[in-house]
This record gives structure tokens, C-alpha cells and sequence, in this order.
């Protein structure tokens, strides 16, 4: 498996890339919010020849405009990887199956030559999630032993931690592999 992290305005730009073989950044949220930090953060994942995926945490509602503007923040390189951040957001409410499936379909209509992957915690992925649609593969979210998340479903990358920064396995052999099927 291969190791990785993901990374908001929260952490800093010049985390430690030793070991890793790809690293997710925080892009946007909602309609309005861009990370401060995404330009030095994605810079600094290339500079150490990561694979690099972007991901956006999806608010309810303005489905199309939330993918408009996910996608004008998130650079259209072939190869990075796009994700859905699909979890209870600060007002305690998210996004319904169908509209977590339409901006998924969504993100692939605009930008076939990128996958794009949903990130869910178990329990999302277990007791919210009704479709079990994950575009091009999940992303699970559960703190048990790297590569070892407590669902039946088959995934493609595994955060296993928050501690000190979040942490992330990805069930792909080699670096290769994983940017051979992050180019479809």
C-alpha cells in the first residue's frame, strides 16, 4: 500500500512529504471558500512528485455551482484525482444521496480526463449512504489500523488517522500504479 495525507488551510505549507506517494489538498467548500493555502500546498506535493488530488466539501443545494466553482480552484491537469468531501457540515446538515451522486456525475461530465473518488467516514458510508455510489472509487474515513477499514465495499484509499495530521493509505502497489489509474 502506499502512504499519503491530505492537508486544509489548517495545516501548514511546507509539511513533511517523506514517504509519500500522494497528497489530497483542501480546495473549496460550499460556494464561497477557497483554501489560503492551496497554491503552496499543491506546490509543494508536486515539487516531491506526488500524485495530487483536490477535494471539496459538499454543502447541500447549488449543486452546479458548487461543481463550477470546485472545478475553477482545482487545476484541470490530467492525472490528479478529484474527490468529494460528503460529511455533516458546520451547521450540522449535508448533502442527500442524490445530491452527493449528482455532483459526483457532475464533476465527471466537466472533467472526464480526471477520476473522481468520494470521501465518506463509516458511518456516512454505512448508515447515510443509500446508493453506494463512489464515482471512481472510495475514499473511507476510519481510525482503525492503516488499510484496514471496517467496510465490506471495495476502496481505493483509507484514512486511518487524524494524529497528527491526517493520515491515508492507498490500495495501489506501486507510485506507477497509482498514477497510471489516476490518468483514465
Amino acid at each position: 500500500m502506499l502512504r499519503g495525507i491530505d492537508v486544509s488551510a489548517y495545516q501548514s505549507s511546507s509539511y513533511s512529504t517523506e514517504g509519500l506517494s500522494f497528497v489530497f489538498v483542501k480546495a473549496t467548500e460550499g460556494r464561497s471558500y477557497v483554501n489560503p493555502r492551496l497554491s503552496a500546498q499543491v506546490k509543494r506535493a508536486r515539487d516531491a512528485g506526488c500524485v495530487v488530488g483536490f477535494y471539496h466539501f459538499l454543502w447541500p443545494g447549488n449543486l452546479t455551482a458548487q461543481a463550477e466553482y470546485f472545478l475553477s480552484k482545482a487545476p484541470e491537469k490530467a492525472g490528479d484525482i478529484l474527490a468529494v468531501d460528503w460529511e455533516t457540515t458546520g451547521e450540522g446538515t449535508h448533502a442527500s444521496n442524490a445530491e452527493k451522486d449528482r455532483f459526483i456525475r457532475t464533476l465527471k461530465e466537466l472533467r472526464p480526463d480526471n477520476r473522481v473518488v468520494l470521501y465518506a467516514n463509516r458511518n456516512f458510508w454505512l448508515n447515510i449512504d443509500t446508493t453506494s455510489y463512489a464515482g471512481d472509487g472510495l475514499w473511507i474515513a476510519d481510525y482503525v489500523t492503516a488499510g484496514k477499514p471496517r467496510i465490506k465495499a471495495k476502496w481505493r484509499f483509507h484514512q486511518y488517522t487524524d494524529d497528527p495530521l491526517d493520515k491515508n493509505v492507498a490500495d495501489f502497489t506501486t507510485k506507477a500504479d497509482l498514477q497510471e489509474w489516476a490518468t483514465p
